[in-house]
């Protein structure tokens, strides 16, 4: 797929939601920071649901650290892997306090610097906390990148890549959102559900599923 081939592919799923938004809840960019690390590997549903009480007790770098890892543990064991975010929460946070005081940097670098937060965490915060035209790559849109034609690549980052030299500019800050609602709830792993893909006609998957199946 070319570069007008990935922005027409982008503009069609983008007509479809002109506004699109995280599924993540958070109130600022610490709540963003911690609902973005706690969602590795858990679905966005079973974060909320954890964060929701957990930011009851604990909204501030100052306030986590001061509840502890187990407490921490306490409202997110409904997360995958919980007892490593835990750890990882506490660390961040207490990092956040004694190098930044107290606030998430707007720096690429200082971010991936905190425990638990690798690139895909870091786009994510830099593009829905502080607006930047970043792109981050999970697990739907590694897939959506290499089974459409979209932007094929063996790692995270050569998608991720492919992604932000395809995508046209003025829908790049959006396009993450675009890709992972359109990966999540259309191209879906299992079975696509290509039958209500507005994008159908610029997809390059060769088994596409044209008929919704019978229930």
């Amino acid at each position: 797929m070319n570069a007008k081939q990935a922005g027409d592919f982008i503009r069609a799923i983008a007509a479809t939601n002109p506004a699109p938004q995280t599924e993540l809840t958070f109130t600022t960019p610490y709540t963003l920071l911690v609902a973005v690390a706690l969602s590795a590997q858990a679905t966005d549903v079973s974060v909320n649901k954890a964060t929701t009480t957990l930011y009851q007790e604990a909204a501030t770098p100052q306030a986590m650290v001061a509840l502890g890892e187990e407490g921490v543990g306490r409202h997110i064991r409904s997360v995958g892997l919980w007892k490593g975010k835990a750890k990882n929460v506490i660390a961040l946070s207490r990092q956040l306090i004694e190098r930044h005081g107290g606030e998430v940097p707007h720096d690429r670098a200082a971010l991936e610097a905190l425990p638990g937060v690798g690139r895909k965490t870091a786009n994510v915060v830099l593009n829905v906390a502080f607006g930047e035209d970043t792109m981050a790559v999970d697990t739907h849109i590694f897939r959506l990148g290499n089974r459409t034609g979209l932007a094929p690549g063996k790692t995270p980052r050569a998608v991720e890549d492919g992604l932000v030299k395809r995508c046209p500019p003025e829908l790049l800050r959006d396009a993450h959102h675009w890709l992972i609602l359109h990966g999540r709830y259309i191209c879906k792993a299992r079975m696509p559900e290509c039958w209500r893909c507005p994008a159908i006609a610029l997809c390059n998957y060769t088994d596409k599923v044209r008929v919704a199946p019978l229930r």
